[in-house]
């Protein structure tokens, strides 16, 4: 099992164990709107899995938190900018969530090694 931290305290940014990625993302800049954190926090996304030994073809499932629902036509936009093509669309839902302050977007994702 590999374990990635990044700055959060009590938690890791992503566990590989058993051909699978577990990852989570947040825009590290906690830039202002929905279009730039989510962008910043997909950026994010590839560098883990990346570093995990993985990308994007490989997601298998995707729980996108929104600190205000109403923002998922716009946060939509850019993850589909983002996903490519279908062969790379995961399972995935999107709830509108309390998250820390300042933060509009937190992305959580499972995705198999290539």
């Amino acid at each position: 099992m590999k374990k990635i931290y990044r700055d959060s305290r009590g938690r890791c940014s992503a566990v590989v164990s058993d051909g699978l990625v577990y990852a989570v993302a947040t825009d590290p800049h906690c830039a202002d709107g929905v279009a730039d954190q989510t962008r910043n926090s997909l950026r994010e996304l590839d560098r883990l899995l990346a570093e995990a030994g993985g990308d994007k073809a490989g997601l298998l499932q995707a729980t996108v938190y929104l600190s205000d629902i109403s923002n998922k036509p716009e946060m939509d936009a850019v993850w589909c900018d983002w996903i490519g093509p279908k062969e790379n669309w995961p399972q995935r839902a999107c709830v509108g969530a309390g998250l820390e302050n300042g933060y509009l977007i937190e992305v959580v994702v499972t995705a198999k090694l290539l």
